[in-house]
């Protein structure tokens, strides 16, 4: 499954979805007002206001559940009662779920999701919601935890990240509020049937009317089953797909699906009227609809696609057996010998890497198994101290600004002076320590990856003291304009993820323009990045020209590298993070020539090519060379 094309295909669909919404609208505007010329005549006036009064109330349907959600994904796991899970648990499950989400994250190159649990259901589910990776939250339920092994568990994560990458979760939560907004009139006629009372012909009219809107809110709801499903059963596929091809195997995805399909409880949520407006969202089927409504492909079916030579036979056998003995994940785990895989080292830091714009964008594109593993290399080989800080409340804010902090003394006391003035000498003085003292010796590769780790517990933090720190974030990052171009980066990156966790449903969006739209911008970037890859003027010009001919081959742009250097991409992020993803595919080859011209590339220079990708929301795999 390609990343770019499926950000497309994304798109390609909310727009699909419009169009279904506004025809489903028509119906039901052309059916209430048939209804209003049998039952009152026909009368222009009174059809024109019941056309009007029937899109209102559907448009302002809408827009109340989609307000009610913008706190992303976090709204929705709240919904379904989802308790957060701390990074201190001691809960062996929970500890292991941490693991795996962490792992599949720093694989996948994207910031670790919050996670939730939902405790009160018995059945095997899970769902991912959010508006944008940086708001993503993935929450189990607490049968998955329970009945499920590491293997099979992290089939189930994988398939939640696949939405994640892909861009479903907007797309999700933005049927949520399309269909409820179809659903509205259907309710508002039931509660008035419900409650109303009184006679009188003013009351009939009003009962009358009301059982309009249940009828016509029949035609509604069908309707709406139908986008649902349509828009569902596809993404769903493509996810079990992506899962297998990120993990690098089937057994465990096939595993969480065969024990959907032989325990009682299944994949079934005990809140039916919850579960049927996430359904479309949810790993297996929390409802039960079936045929045209369904909004997973038969279970069958998803076990045949992973194991073709799986039949009906061997799914009696295994219900027999698990109504004989019920399976534990835990005790499962310890019985097959499954544990994280160490074998993936790091390279030494000054480990030069052969790379070509085509591999870096395929990487971008079809994250794979060996990615999975190398992720897990970088976690094993991170000093436990500075995992325990990740995962601290307290401490969080002190170890991110820790790895801004440049290596000149006098730079460094400006910066801590930038962090003194706005969070105080504690801070100041715990960031400096840090810097010095265990980050002094952290491998390249392990910076991003630990500020992955860091973001869930930094958005526990109050609104107030997130836009403090984003502003430090920024202060500290430009206090000198000899600032490193990565340090820029990294800086700029906690930015974005901090930026859009408050407000996700403002900044997320599919982009749509074309490179010929941002060809200054492209110019700037690619100035950049070629000058801090290539310390020779010649070969940075060289470099900048093979860039720009990739992604722009009809164009002339001089090479001139900004005078004010890195701080002058600060105008290009907004034009460049707009593009089409397809666009991006070749943008990300581009960046990988300017900063490779030569076709190696060093482990300091992948990492700054990894942040630069993470702001552009390209999220790039721990390692550029794969095994």
């Amino acid at each position: 499954m390609n990343f770019f094309e499926q950000q497309a295909a994304a798109r390609r669909t909310s727009t699909r979805l419009v169009v279904l919404f506004s025809l489903a609208v028509l119906g039901i505007v052309l059916a209430v007002d048939l209804a209003v010329a049998l039952v009152f005549g026909v009368h222009g006036g009174a059809l024109l206001l019941a056309s009007l009064a029937t899109v209102g109330v559907i448009a302002l349907g809408s827009l109340y559940r989609l307000s009610s959600l913008r706190g992303g994904g976090e709204a929705v796991a709240l919904q379904f009662g989802g308790v957060p899970v701390t990074g201190d648990t001691t809960d062996p499950n929970l500890r292991r779920l941490r693991n795996v989400v962490e792992e599949i994250s720093i694989a996948s190159g994207v910031p670790v999701p919050k996670l939730y649990v939902i405790e009160h259901e018995p059945g095997i589910n899970a769902f991912a919601a959010g508006y944008a990776p940086t708001d993503a939250v993935i929450a189990v339920t607490r049968g998955a935890l329970d009945k499920l092994n590491r293997d099979e568990l992290q089939g189930v994560v994988a398939h939640e990240f696949s939405h994640v990458l892909n861009g479903d979760m907007r797309l999700n939560i933005r049927l949520i509020g399309v269909l409820f907004g179809i659903l509205m009139l259907s309710l508002i006629g039931r509660k008035i049937l419900m409650y109303g009372g009184g006679r009188g012909r003013g009351m009939s009219a009003v009962l009358v009317a009301a059982l309009i809107a249940l009828v016509v809110g029949g035609i509604g709801l069908f309707f709406g089953r139908m986008i649902k499903a349509g828009v569902s059963r596809t993404r769903e596929r493509l996810a079990d797909a992506s899962a297998v091809q990120f993990t690098r195997q089937t057994a465990g995805l096939a595993g969480a699906l065969k024990k959907i399909a032989g325990l009682e409880a299944g994949s079934r949520l005990t809140d039916r009227s919850d579960a049927e407006e996430v359904s479309h969202m949810l790993f297996g089927d929390g409802v039960g609809l079936s045929g045209l409504f369904a909004t997973h492909p038969p279970i069958l079916q998803r076990i045949q696609a992973l194991e073709p030579s799986f039949k009906p036979e061997q799914m009696a056998r295994l219900q027999a057996q698990w109504m004989a003995a019920p399976p534990d994940g835990l005790d499962e785990d310890v019985h097959m010998g499954i544990a994280p895989d160490r074998r993936a080292s790091l390279p030494a830091a000054g480990t030069e890497i052969t790379v070509t714009p085509p591999m870096v964008s395929a990487q971008v594109a079809h994250p794979e198994a060996d990615d999975y593993l190398r992720a897990d290399a970088i976690v094993s080989t991170l000093p436990q101290d500075l995992l325990e800080k990740a995962r601290q409340r307290d401490a969080v804010m002190p170890l991110l600004l820790a790895l801004l902090l440049d290596g000149d003394a006098g730079v460094r006391e400006r910066q801590r002076s930038e962090i003194a003035a706005r969070l105080g000498n504690r801070i100041a003085d715990a960031s400096i320590a840090l810097q010095r003292d265990a980050l002094a010796g952290l491998h390249p590769m392990q910076r991003l990856p630990l500020s992955a780790i860091a973001f869930p517990v930094l958005r526990l933090r109050p609104r107030p003291e997130l836009d403090v720190f984003m502003d430090t974030v920024h202060a500290v990052a430009h206090s000198d304009g000899k600032v490193s171009l990565f340090e820029y980066c990294l800086g700029r990156l906690l930015e974005v993820q901090v930026r859009e966790s408050l407000d996700p449903a403002r900044h997320a969006r599919f982009g749509r323009r074309k490179p010929g739209g941002v060809k200054q911008e492209f110019a700037t970037l690619l100035a950049v990045v070629a000058q801090a890859g290539h310390r020779d003027p010649t070969a940075a010009k060289r470099a900048y020209l093979a860039g720009l001919q990739r992604v722009l081959p009809r164009d002339h742009v001089p090479y001139a590298p900004p005078a004010d250097g890195v701080l002058a991409l600060d105008e290009v992020w907004p034009a460049l993070d707009a593009l089409d993803p397809l666009a991006k595919q070749v943008m990300v080859e581009a960046i990988t020539d300017a900063n490779s011209h030569d076709g190696r590339i060093s482990v300091a220079e992948s990492e700054l090519l990894r942040t630069i990708c993470g702001v552009l929301h390209c999220p790039l795999p721990p390692m550029l060379e794969r095994g």
